[in-house]
């Protein structure tokens, strides 16, 4: 291809267009008996106008995608002459060429086929007398009803999205905005082809994703096929693309669409979102909630997961939750690690956490060694509650929910906790948390605790709290509170006052002690 039709194409925006083969259909054409003798294969190109033209050298006032009308008087009995005129339409990229015979030529000329056939450039004949006005009006009237169609398309997705930005929607409200306009899945990539986020009639995303693979390696290079692909960038770097997934309208619609939603979606990420979060954690936040939540099956979400990059073939899966992390310290410590795995910060603080191991990796000492580097000097209370390690896909939500159980029931426990906290170690406050919604559970809380509710006595509370963690241990507490073995004495004396109970029996002592744990999970 020549730097002149190069330059053409590129200067020439893509508009609405009719494809040669929908041409021929229509039904004023039909009259006409079309035929194509030559460059069948070529009958999808685009059309953009038609062009009525005898000139023999009608390729110089062409820029591209016209299809050309003729009667070719000016071309019979010279066949110098018919196949230069082919080729300065095939140099112009003209869509096709319509040949009207009865005029100039009672059949279709062999030289002009044969020309048409080795540029691979659509020759129609038309048997039947025909106005080319009908033909030209009918196409040029479609043209411009459809690109009225698509800028009024253009104009109402750019309104209903920036929209959605002014009210401070969430990404995913965007993209499925996005999807119910383009009625196609609608996928969001960074640059390395890793899913961010999709949007779209959920069987038809699944399908999608289920072959990312081979679509990704496509994403970066030619369209078809009603793949559209826009770039995300601002300041002349790019950091995503948008992905309209086997859109069903026209090349030029489904580009200015594509246009429009990078636009929006570019907007977005500079405002920061409504969630503050980056996409990646959005991403990875959303696939982690849904997992653990177990409204959508597991296995409905091994595709988004394999397409956002979590190795997931025989890989054994360690679920964590680090209460009081957050996210980018972890993917810092992940990534010093080596290892591959999910992050996504959770509503009350924590940050989840789902590693992807291979096989043969040792699960627990991974998870140790990540818990040690966790612990610093300005945390070094810092804690993992780990799921014990599953193998299966399927058990991932349950592994999930177990970790997040952990971590809630060792929450409030800051007494010598080890780094990595598993369901054998929370024991009767694992229980305790389990139940402490339940309003007899409840009841049972304040009636053994109201001597000290009711007065407000919280110093007498967190001691009493301390004295039961350490195993009603009088030194140990005394030193935790800084207060002499006297005076921790006396306070010890009032709360048996208050609570009517004798701390020295064990029953008593372990009921209090449950009630506290209780009254503790319902505040926490």
């Amino acid at each position: 291809m020549t730097m002149t039709s190069d330059f053409r194409r590129a200067s020439r925006p893509e508009e609405p267009a009719l494809s040669v083969r929908q041409v021929l259909t229509l039904e004023r054409v039909l009259a006409g008996e079309p035929e194509v003798v030559a460059g069948a294969d070529g009958l999808d190109r685009a059309v953009r106008w038609v062009h009525v033209a005898e000139a023999a050298d009608v390729g110089v006032m062409l820029t591209g995608g016209e299809m050309v009308l003729t009667t070719g008087v000016l071309l019979a009995g010279d066949e110098a002459k018919q196949a230069a005129y082919i080729q300065s339409l095939h140099r112009a990229e003209a869509a096709a060429v319509v040949l009207g015979l009865g005029r100039a030529f009672p059949t279709p000329p062999e030289v002009m086929r044969r020309a048409a056939e080795r540029c691979g450039l659509p020759l129609v004949v038309l048997h039947r007398p025909f106005p080319f006005a009908e033909l030209t009006e009918e196409v040029q009237s479609r043209l411009v009803r459809a690109k009225f169609a698509a800028v009024s398309l253009s104009e109402s997705v750019r309104t209903s999205l920036t929209a959605l930005i002014t009210s401070g929607a969430p990404l995913q409200r965007l993209l499925d905005e996005v999807a119910q306009h383009s009625g196609c899945p609608v996928v969001l990539t960074n640059l390395a082809h890793r899913v961010l986020a999709t949007a779209g009639e959920r069987p038809a995303v699944d399908d999608v994703l289920r072959d990312w693979e081979r679509i990704a390696r496509q994403a970066g290079g030619s369209e078809g096929d009603g793949w559209v692909r826009a770039e995300l960038g601002g300041r002349g770097e790019r950091w995503g693309r948008l992905l309209l997934c086997g859109y069903r309208g026209d090349s030029a619609t489904g580009r200015l669409l594509a246009d429009r939603a990078a636009e929006a979606l570019v907007l977005h990420r500079m405002l920061g979102g409504a969630s503050g979060r980056t996409w990646e954690e959005q991403s990875a936040h959303g696939l982690l909630t849904d997992l653990a939540s177990g409204t959508v099956p597991a296995r409905h979400l091994l595709p988004r997961a394999r397409a956002a990059g979590l190795p997931v073939n025989r890989r054994t899966f360690v679920p964590l939750v680090v209460p009081g992390a957050e996210p980018e310290r972890l993917d810092r410590v992940l990534r010093t690690l080596g290892l591959t795995g999910l992050v996504a910060e959770l509503a009350d603080g924590a940050s989840a956490v789902l590693l992807s191991l291979a096989r043969d990796q040792d699960a627990e000492a991974l998870t140790g060694r990540l818990a040690a580097r966790l612990r610093t000097p300005e945390l070094p209370d810092a804690v993992v509650a780990a799921a014990d390690p599953r193998t299966c896909w399927d058990d991932v939500p349950a592994g999930l929910r177990e970790a997040r159980h952990v971590a809630d029931a060792v929450a409030g426990a800051a007494l010598d906790r080890p780094a990595v906290v598993r369901l054998r170690d929370v024991h009767l406050r694992g229980l305790i948390r389990l139940l402490r919604d339940d309003p007899q559970v409840q009841s049972f809380a304040e009636r053994e605790l109201d001597g000290l509710l009711c007065g407000g006595e919280g110093e007498l509370l967190d001691v009493l709290r301390t004295y039961l963690a350490t195993g009603r241990n009088k030194s140990r507490t005394a030193q935790l509170h800084h207060v002499s073995r006297p005076a921790l004495y006396r306070r010890l004396e009032a709360i048996q006052a208050r609570l009517g109970i004798d701390l020295d029996d064990f029953e008593q002592a372990a009921s209090v002690h449950i009630a506290l744990l209780a009254h503790d999970a319902q505040q926490g």
